[in-house]
């Protein structure tokens, strides 16, 4: 029976355990997006002894920046300070991957300096602010950012890419039929909210190569009346695994990454579950996981492969350490 600390191996790239430092904003880059100290010290603190880190979402263009102190992957000046975290993470023996993104409609003005663009010129309910529908080239033109980024990614070292396609961003926006209202071929039915995301996917499974994973974060269900269902996202996933996906990050809600009527430790693996039944690939699962025990029962269950442990991470930075030692001495 597969365990927490087995190791995995994706695309040739081996995991030591099946712990993950899922990617959370940290708000600890520049004002213009660059690596900064803080920031390679908040990761080098909380990475020992996990089997992957999944840096947190990085703006791939300006107008898809969405907060001030983002991360950034849009230009190649970034690529120093990013290859500098690259190499304070691996020195630790951990892989490092970084996650890619445009914000869409939850972008604001005030920070990206320009009006938000996102599928259907739809009020945003937090900013207030309409966002500008996007064209069929200005979609292209973000496939090919996404493209641009992930190929940033392997010239600063990063193992893997991350699409971020869920809470509610622009990838999200356009599978949902909440934010979706478009009637052209990226709008309509699910074949068409997909296009867009499954475009991006192959864009960047083109750029890194056929070696390299490609992780995507699902939003696995938008929970909201009218939204993405789940069986809707067991499609997606195996159009995306179609596309080149490696791995399937399961993750829900189209409000942000804690829809606040989930309680409990776990509250993702439902989702994860019947995600990782309906694709052949590594699946991972997320959702207020706080315990070993609990992390170690999932994988054992065969309810996902990889357990991204967050909250817990940033609130005990030696939680992996802890989570394998007494893994290990429970087991004589």
């Amino acid at each position: 029976m597969v365990s927490l600390l087995d190791p995995l191996e994706i695309k040739g790239l081996h995991l030591k355990n099946r712990i993950v430092m899922p990617p959370m904003a940290s708000d600890l880059a520049s004002e213009s997006g660059e690596v900064t100290e803080a920031l390679i010290d908040h990761y080098r603190r909380r990475c020992r002894s996990v089997g992957l880190v999944i840096v947190e979402h990085s703006y791939i263009r300006l107008e898809g920046k969405y907060s001030v102190r983002q991360l950034g992957i849009y230009g190649d000046h970034l690529l120093d300070g990013l290859s500098r975290l690259v190499k304070a993470i691996h020195k630790l023996d951990v892989p490092v991957a970084i996650q890619i993104n445009h914000a869409g409609r939850r972008a604001t003005s005030k920070v990206c300096k320009t009006q938000p663009v996102a599928p259907s010129p739809i009020p945003e309910i937090e900013s207030g602010e309409t966002p500008r529908e996007l064209t069929v080239e200005d979609i292209c033109s973000i496939v090919k950012d996404f493209g641009s980024a992930s190929r940033r990614a392997l010239k600063a070292g990063f193992d893997a890419v991350e699409i971020h396609g869920a809470h509610g961003f622009l990838l999200n926006q356009f599978c949902s039929p909440i934010t979706n209202r478009r009637s052209d071929r990226y709008g309509g039915g699910l074949e068409n909210r997909m296009r867009f995301p499954l475009e991006v996917a192959a864009e960047v499974v083109g750029e890194v190569g056929e070696n390299i994973p490609v992780f995507y974060r699902l939003g696995a269900d938008d929970m909201m009346p009218g939204g993405l269902t789940l069986d809707d996202s067991r499609k997606i996933a195996k159009s995306l695994v179609d596309n080149g996906v490696s791995v399937i990050d399961v993750s829900g809600g189209l409000c942000g990454s804690r829809p606040p009527n989930l309680h409990g430790e776990g509250y993702f693996t439902r989702l994860a579950e019947s995600i990782r039944q309906a694709v052949n690939v590594p699946v991972v699962t997320t959702g207020g996981i706080r315990t070993a025990r609990f992390a170690d029962e999932v994988i054992r269950r065969g309810v996902a492969d990889l357990v991204g442990v967050g909250r817990a991470l940033l609130s005990d930075p030696d939680w992996a350490e802890k989570a394998v030692e007494s893994l290990r001495s429970s087991r004589g």
